[in-house]
């Protein structure tokens, strides 16, 4: 059961963006993953962290609508087709979901958007966010991992098939003299409802909380999909005594 927050906590909400049309891996976001819906996973941290007054799920899909419903999350809307295709980014859904909150008169201090991909969501991290967040100046705080080499020796693919270094000055440069780099571990995303954002994500309003890279992994393909099946059965061999640690 979803806790409510104390005063001095102030309210959030859980916003889970899960559309029907997934092209790549059809149906992924209820697909079977170590034998729940993938979604099942974001839906019960979120629950277990006891951060959240209101757990929603924003979906065009009857089937991902029940199936979220299933497993505790609210579904109080059916999402428009015009914000279900394949170009809409999860700003605009975010957006039409606080708007359907707050046209009813339902406003949270802060919002928390957790994708509907990520089994290796941690409790504790999901914590840290929002605690790191409230604790200072920042609008945002989400989830990252740092690069797994240094971007800065990288290079491209020319027109003809030949190497193109995007730093050329660096190819000199030893791996560990250059400085590290890190990424969106698309996870969570933290962020204050009466503050102004800068408008990037990866900014200076931003507070990254860095996860390892052995509990990220992007699920987009389905070479993705075995590789997070292998990594999560790792992963359950180390289970600690957190009620949901993975």
């Amino acid at each position: 059961m979803i806790q409510h927050k104390t005063e001095e906590e102030r309210n959030a909400i859980a916003i889970i963006p899960a559309r029907g049309g997934s092209q790549r891996i059809p149906r992924k976001n209820i697909k079977l993953f170590h034998g729940l819906p993938l979604i099942a996973y974001s839906i019960k941290a979120a629950q277990d962290s006891a951060l959240f007054d209101k757990v929603i799920v924003s979906t065009d899909d009857e089937e991902i609508a029940k199936i979220a419903k299933e497993y505790g999350a609210d579904v109080p809307f059916m999402r428009p087709a015009e914000l279900s295709d394949d170009i809409t980014g999860t700003g605009p859904v975010i957006t039409h979901a606080l708007k359907w909150l707050s046209d009813r008169g339902q406003h949270y201090d802060y919002v928390c958007t957790l994708y509907a991909t990520a089994p290796f969501l941690q409790i504790k991290t999901l914590k840290e966010g929002f605690e790191r967040l409230r604790d200072s100046t920042a609008t945002h705080a989400f989830s990252a991992t740092s690069m797994p080499y240094p971007i800065q020796r990288t290079f491209k693919l020319t027109e003809k098939g030949r190497c193109e270094m995007f730093w050329p000055e660096h190819y000199k440069d030893r791996s560990q003299d250059l400085e590290d780099a890190y990424q969106d571990a698309g996870q969570f995303y933290w962020s204050k409802s009466d503050r102004p954002s800068d408008a990037i994500l990866f900014a200076q309003d931003s507070i990254p909380i860095i996860l390892p890279r052995y509990r990220v992994q992007d699920i987009d393909t389905q070479e993705d999909w075995e590789r997070a099946e292998m990594m999560y059965a790792l992963l359950k061999e180390e289970r600690t005594d957190e009620k949901h640690t993975l």
